[in-house]
């Protein structure tokens, strides 16, 4: 690959729909949508599914889009790192060492927030009010008996719950610093190597 068609270079579709998706997803269930809510839930849901797309994508699709071309290797990350202080720039086809530690990193992270969001929202809600009450029938005798047992059951859903909670919430607080250095790291990439990293990942070029 010429120099000049490294700088050139753009990311296939999939790639770069799925990249602004995400990063759209995550945004909007950060700042805009209430946590638990419906809205929550389904954008949720949406990033899930988007998720699975680059996954996939990242068996069955293109060289450079695949996960053999920039599988995370601590060696390269760590050779790469001295190429950075030597000044030294090479051309990669896909992410550099250090940009695929990074995209597995942010990838886990996501796959733990949607594992834990979905087991703590269960079946997405059409809206936050319930309903169909007309259609429940009290049974206040056997609700009596069955009292105790259900208040057993109800506080180790209770502390699974705040696992599930607090799990969701760290790893939520990890995504968004990994996206600050992501954000950080093409920056630099960019200014260090001359190459359009921005540019080669906008959604509106062909």
């Amino acid at each position: 690959m010429t120099e000049a068609a490294a700088k050139q270079r753009r990311w296939d579709p999939v790639v770069r729909i799925t990249h602004w998706t995400i990063a759209l997803a995550v945004l909007a269930n950060a700042i805009i949508t209430e946590d638990g809510s419906a809205p929550h839930i389904w954008v949720g849901y949406g990033l899930a599914a988007i998720l699975a797309l680059r996954l996939l994508w990242g068996l069955v699709g293109p060289a450079e889009a695949r996960f053999v071309a920039f599988w995370p290797s601590p060696r390269k990350a760590i050779a790469h790192l001295r190429e950075i202080r030597s000044g030294t720039v090479t051309r990669h086809a896909s992410h550099n060492p250090l940009g695929a530690l990074m995209v597995f990193a942010i990838w886990s992270c996501l796959l733990v927030i949607i594992a834990t969001g979905i087991a703590m929202a269960g079946v997405p809600p059409l809206t936050d009010a319930a309903s169909g009450g007309e259609q429940r029938v009290a049974y206040e005798d056997e609700e009596r008996t069955d009292h105790d047992a259900e208040h057993a059951g109800e506080e180790a859903s209770g502390e699974a719950d705040e696992v599930l909670e607090e799990t969701h919430e760290v790893a939520a607080n990890l995504l968004y610093l990994l996206i600050l250095l992501h954000i950080a790291g093409v920056l630099f990439e960019t200014r260090r190597s001359g190459r359009q990293v921005l540019v080669a990942m906008s959604p509106l070029r062909r």
